[in-house]
């Protein structure tokens, strides 16, 4: 599950153009850190890791000079030592520029978590192709103010044998945001994260005042960076 679940992501971010899944940003560079150990072939089960082990994981992403970080996971076992621990690592995350695109989360419940809840991350939300949050999405104020909401029913992306996969979920959401990131990061290299995090979150149109947030607008964020 952990090789299908990666891959997949992978896949939507960077998959060559000739691929019967294209990817959002095909020449961006991916830095793949492992995380999660294959004990299950469950297809939907979402792959999870304790704080202790993200925390260490997302630090070693920013040292070896990672630009944007796409979590599509779930917490578990958590504790208040290692959501501390966690906490730390998304704060040092925000003080080196790294941006931080976190899943939401499929349980269909309303709450946060110790990443959807902190103010650096953006947390992604799955949607329909109506636009509207998909029943298994968690959502909660946290997501609703700082999250955006994102493609994440029957996307299309490929596996690790290199055929086509058909995933739904807010982990399938969240590199369409990461993508969007990439992008922009391309276009306007000498931007800051905070710019680029800008542009992104407050260029999607609707308030922020729900517990559901607002769709990725990725043409208006490009104008937004435009005319900065």
């Amino acid at each position: 599950m952990a090789c299908v679940h990666g891959t997949f992501v992978a896949g939507v971010l960077a998959a060559r153009p000739s691929s019967v899944a294209p990817g959002i940003c095909p020449g961006c560079t991916l830095l793949i850190r492992p995380i999660f150990p294959e004990t299950t072939s469950d297809r939907t089960q979402m792959p999870s890791a304790t704080p202790e082990q993200l925390a260490a994981a997302i630090l070693e992403c920013v040292d070896a000079g990672a630009r944007v970080i796409n979590l599509s996971l779930n917490l578990a076992q958590p504790s208040s030592k290692g959501e501390q621990a966690l906490e730390e690592a998304l704060n040092q995350s925000g003080r080196r520029g790294v941006i931080i695109v976190a899943a939401a989360g499929n349980q269909g419940t309303v709450g946060s978590t110790a990443i959807t809840r902190h103010p650096w991350v953006i947390p992604v939300v799955g949607c329909d192709s109506q636009g509207r949050p998909t029943a298994e999405s968690n959502l909660g104020s946290s997501i609703g103010k700082y999250g955006l909401a994102a493609p994440g029913e029957n996307i299309v992306s490929l596996g690790p044998d290199g055929k086509p996969v058909t995933f739904s979920g807010t982990s399938a959401a969240a590199p369409f945001v990461t993508g969007t990131i990439a992008l922009l990061w391309s276009e306007f290299p000498s931007a800051t994260a905070a710019q680029i995090k800008l542009a992104v979150t407050q260029s999607a149109k609707r308030g922020r005042r729900t517990i559901a947030p607002p769709l990725l607008d990725a043409w208006s964020a490009y104008g937004a960076m435009s005319r900065t």
